[in-house]
């Protein structure tokens, strides 16, 4: 159950989220793996992949971002 903490972090997120662009986005999350996968396409059909700092990887078909992988997830994003 989402608090009320949460739901309003998520609402600061939503400017950033409509400047990508996309009409969907879709989370999944590999606990085991602790990585976040976070698409902007299905399927992301992706070319190309830059690699940020920390363990953060832009999926890429063309110029055009379709997908956002994060490692360590727990470490980054802790409670």
């Amino acid at each position: 159950m989402a608090t009320a903490a949460v739901v309003k972090e998520i609402f600061e997120a939503l400017p950033h989220i409509k400047k990508v662009g996309a009409k969907h986005l879709w989370f999944d999350f590999d606990e085991e793996a602790d990585v976040l996968y976070v698409s902007l396409e299905r399927p992301q059909r992706a070319t190309d992949t830059d690699i940020l700092e920390d363990g953060i990887f832009l999926r890429l078909r063309g110029k055009r971002i379709v997908g956002i992988t994060i490692t360590n997830v727990s470490k980054k994003f802790k409670e």
